[in-house]
Parts: structure tokens; C-alpha cells; sequence
């Protein structure tokens, strides 16, 4: 297998595993009560988010412009994760 595709492999696997951590008894705190919905929404953006920065990694080929695409899109992935979360701009979009 070819590094690209492992790293596609890579990157699908750590999604679900991510996904699959309440459901295998490994719950971290009771404060946090996330509905199927909320797994959906967080597996589209990692999911998406590695995508993306796979794409930058198999179309960009200066190394400087990987980092700095690949930084702009976890950093975007950080803003919208965090709006969601708390509501950080009052956006509608981040619910009740």
C-alpha cells in the first residue's frame, strides 16, 4: 500500500475510533451529554478536516504552504468545534 493510501486509512480510522470511545464504556466525564446528532456533526468535521488537509498534502508541494494550509484548516476547525461547544460568537449556529 502506498503511503497516500495509508495515510487515507489513517486518517478514517482515527475518526471512528474517536467516535467509538462513549460507546465502548470509556466516558471521561457525566458533564458532557452529546445526542447521536452531536456525534454525527463531530465525525462530518474531523472527518472533513483530515480530507482536507490530505488534499493539501497530495496537491500543495512546497513544504511551507502544506504547513501553513494545513494550519489554517485545523485552526478553522478549532473556531467552528469551539462555537459549537460554548458559543464563543453568538452565532446562531451554536444552539441553545
Amino acid at each position: 500500500m502506498i503511503t497516500q493510501n495509508k495515510r487515507l486509512v489513517g486518517i478514517v480510522l482515527a475518526v471512528g475510533l474517536l467516535l467509538l470511545i462513549p460507546f465502548v464504556g470509556m466516558q471521561f466525564t457525566d458533564e458532557v451529554n452529546w445526542s447521536r446528532f452531536d456525534f454525527v456533526i463531530a465525525g462530518v468535521l474531523l472527518l472533513g478536516t483530515g480530507l482536507m488537509c490530505e488534499l493539501v498534502l497530495r496537491l500543495v508541494k512546497k513544504f511551507e504552504y502544506r504547513i501553513a494550509l494545513c494550519a489554517v484548516i485545523l485552526v478553522a476547525l478549532a473556531l467552528i468545534w469551539i462555537e459549537l461547544a460554548v458559543g464563543i460568537f453568538g452565532t446562531p449556529f451554536a444552539g441553545s
